[in-house]
Order: C-alpha cells, then sequence, then structure tokens
C-alpha cells in the first residue's frame, strides 16, 4: 500500500479586529487575585477621561478584549443592569467586574483602583484653591464655572434624547423641572422623583426592561443584606445627623442620599448635592461650581467630586477624613445596589410594573438636570453675553464635534483668562 502524506495542519486563522473571543470562551468565575484586579483598575483610573459612557467604551476594551475576564455578552448584560440602578454606573460595572474576576475583595480592589487617581487630584484641586487667591486664580474659577455650564447643557441635551422619546415621558421631565423651579430643595426632589416613578407607572407601561443573566453569582441572603445594609443606611443616617447637623455625620448623610437617588448618570448628583450644601451653608455656589468644573477634566468617574466636597467643608486638619467620608458614602449606595442586584434581577425584572417606574423616574430624572442648569448652573456662571458666547461654544464643541471635555476645560479657562488679563 502507498503510504498516504500525512495532511498539513493550517495555522488557526487570524482573529478580526474587535475579536472578543466565542460564545463558549467563558473564563472562570474568581479566577484572578485583588491585587491583579487593582493594577488594571488603577490603569483604567489614570487614563479613562471622557465620562462614563466613554469609561464603557475603555471597560470593554480593557476587561473583554484585551484580558477576557468576561464575555462580549456578560459585559453588555452588565452594562444593562447598571444603567437601570442608581447610582454611578461605570463604577457599578467596574466593582462588578472585579466581583466576576476575584470576589468580593476583587470588587472592592476595581473600585479603589478606579476611584483613587481622581479622588486624590479633586482633594489636592481643594487644598490649591482654597490656599491661590488673585486675578488670575478668579479667571480660572470662573473659567470652571463656565465649563459646568456647558457640561450640564450637554448631559440635559443627551440625556432628554435617550430618556425622554415620546410626549408621555417628555411631559415628566417638563413638569419636574417646573416644580423644582418654582420651590427646590431635597425634598422636592425626592417628591419629583417619586411623581415620576407613579407617572411611569400611568403613562409608560409599555416600555421593556431588557434581559439580563448575570455572570456571576450572588447568594440571594447575601443580596437581602446588601439590600438590608442600604436601606438601613438610608434611614439610619439622617437620624444620627441629627446629633451632629454640621458634623462628619451630617456630611455622610448628604452623600449618601445623594448617591441613593442618584438616576442617569453621574451628572445629576450635581442638583442633589447642590441643595443640600449651599442653601446650608457648608459651601458657596462659586466653590462648588469651581469644584464641578475641574471634576470635568478628571479621568475616573465624576462622583470624585464627593472628595473635593468633603476636603472644602471641613474644619481645620479634618479635611482628608471629611474626604474619604464623603467619597466613601456617595459611592456606597450604588455598589450595594450593583451587588444585591446580581442576584434579584430576575425577580425585579419580571415585576410588571417595573418597567414603567424605571422609564417615569429616568423622565424625572432630566427634569431635576434641566431645573439645575438654569438655577444655580447658568444664574451662578453666567454675567453677560461673553459668558453665554463661551459657555455655548463649550456646548457645540461637546456635543456637535465630540471634542474630549478636558479640551472644552482648557477652551473655558484659558478664553476666562485672557478675557481678565485683557481687560
Amino acid at each position: 500500500m502507498r503510504s498516504q502524506k500525512p495532511r498539513r495542519r493550517l495555522p488557526p486563522p487570524e482573529h478580526p479586529r474587535g475579536y472578543i473571543g466565542r460564545v463558549n470562551d467563558t473564563p472562570a468565575v474568581h479566577s484572578g487575585s485583588a491585587a491583579e484586579v487593582f493594577g488594571v483598575a488603577l490603569k483604567l483610573g489614570l487614563t479613562s477621561f471622557g465620562g462614563p459612557i466613554a469609561h464603557l467604551g475603555y471597560f470593554e476594551r480593557t476587561y473583554v478584549r484585551e484580558h477576557r475576564w468576561l464575555t462580549a455578552g456578560e459585559y453588555t448584560g452588565l452594562v444593562g443592569l447598571c444603567q437601570l440602578l442608581p447610582g454611578p454606573s461605570s463604577s457599578q460595572v467596574g466593582f462588578l467586574v472585579g466581583l466576576r474576576r476575584a470576589g468580593w475583595p476583587g470588587a472592592v480592589a476595581a473600585w479603589a483602583g478606579f476611584t483613587l487617581p481622581s479622588a486624590l487630584l479633586m482633594y489636592a484641586f481643594a487644598l490649591l484653591a482654597s490656599r491661590v487667591h488673585g486675578v488670575a486664580m478668579q479667571a480660572v474659577v470662573h473659567g470652571l464655572m463656565l465649563t459646568a455650564v456647558a457640561v450640564v447643557s450637554q448631559a440635559v441635551w443627551s440625556m432628554g434624547r435617550s430618556l425622554c422619546p415620546d410626549r408621555q415621558r417628555i411631559a415628566i421631565a417638563l413638569l419636574a423641572a417646573v416644580l423644582l423651579l418654582l420651590r427646590g430643595g431635597p425634598v422636592m426632589q425626592l417628591a419629583v422623583m417619586l411623581a415620576g416613578g407613579l407617572g411611569g407607572w400611568l403613562l409608560c407601561r409599555q416600555v421593556l426592561l431588557p434581559d439580563f443573566m448575570p455572570p456571576a453569582r450572588v447568594e440571594s441572603g447575601t443580596a437581602w443584606i446588601l439590600v438590608a445594609i442600604f436601606f438601613g443606611l438610608l434611614l439610619a443616617l439622617p437620624a444620627l445627623a441629627l446629633l451632629d447637623p454640621r458634623g462628619s455625620i451630617g456630611l455622610a448623610n448628604i452623600s449618601y442620599r445623594a448617591g441613593a437617588l442618584v438616576f442617569g448618570g453621574g451628572h445629576v448628583v450635581l442638583p442633589l448635592l447642590h441643595d443640600a450644601l449651599v442653601p446650608g451653608g457648608w459651601v458657596s455656589d462659586d466653590t462648588f461650581l469651581t469644584g464641578y468644573g475641574f471634576a470635568q477634566g478628571m479621568p475616573g468617574p465624576l462622583f470624585t467630586f464627593a472628595a473635593y466636597l468633603g476636603a472644602v467643608c471641613a474644619p481645620t486638619h479634618a479635611s482628608p477624613l471629611w474626604a474619604i467620608i464623603s467619597l466613601v458614602a456617595i459611592f456606597l449606595p450604588g455598589l450595594l445596589l450593583a451587588g444585591a442586584a446580581m442576584s434579584l434581577w430576575g425577580r425585579l425584572a419580571h415585576a410588571s410594573a417595573a418597567p414603567g417606574i424605571l422609564a417615569g423616574v429616568n423622565a424625572a430624572v432630566v427634569g431635576v438636570l434641566a431645573a439645575a442648569l438654569y438655577n444655580p448652573v447658568w444664574t451662578t456662571a453666567i454675567a453677560g453675553i461673553g459668558d453665554a458666547v463661551v459657555a455655548i461654544a463649550g456646548f457645540m464643541l461637546l456635543q456637535r464635534w465630540r471634542v474630549p471635555p478636558i479640551l472644552v476645560v482648557v477652551l473655558c479657562v484659558v478664553t476666562s483668562v485672557a478675557i481678565a488679563v485683557l481687560g
């Protein structure tokens, strides 16, 4: 018999650009270490500019395509879940990726690595801003306030288009904005969002929630413990704050409540924190908006604005502790709910009232942010036609030409300084 030639083994095909693995390439759960997760998250925290939507793009490239810690379908499910929860969605996604990779220590490591760089920068800016004075510094501060006008305008426009696609939700948003402009304050904000949920239940029953299968299992007992902690702190902190309303517990109460009520993105934290801190005398309008403007140029989550607020509100020599308290308190509710939702999502998603209520709350959130755009952001920052032109130019750069926010920060600050120098 003739011997047969051995078949030449063909090399494996090259992966096309954007390859993210086969459907059955599911990574093993808890196959890494917390130190590994922290290192990857820290790199993201140093380089992730551009806000939460951009962050999610960086996360997909890093966690799915480069490290393959989870599949594309699992990552998409996490993003969809976190966008339906109150809290900072990009930080919640990173937290759950860390949970998927290295358990609860990995979840904490992912949050800490992503948050630390911008938190330290915000804290350093709080110390610097309180020590540097003069005409040039005033111009820098004013430029940061103009940045806030441009960024919040772009957030209202983008959120309005995505969260208010029909007449029912547009009406809910407009009513929320009018009520808050007539009578603002934290209590009215909460009432408006509750009313938005009721309006959504009545008017938006056709909305559907996306299907989602959690990539990591959280025991139901653990999930209910997380929910109990969430509501326990939500009720206990206001009571404890009565004993020390202007102390660190009072600040923790304000930050925790804001973090628990932020639906729709990090920019919504602006009116919640402003109405709790500025009227109460914790911080001035100018100081508040200066920090918010500076936060637009930082990598990482916008919620690190809380570290700045903790530092500027703190008594002498207590700024590090207050910054940490404010920072942890504002992130904690969203992270607790993200962990619980990994287990309880199936039950919540099948509740018939859930989609409409969520749609109404999100529409009300657009109204809350729109009211904040006028007061305090516009009324505090815009002093004349020149300021309005700079702010509108910043908005157009963000919305139409997709210029990175850090460049808009530079434009507004440089223009403000130039106007001040030229008189």
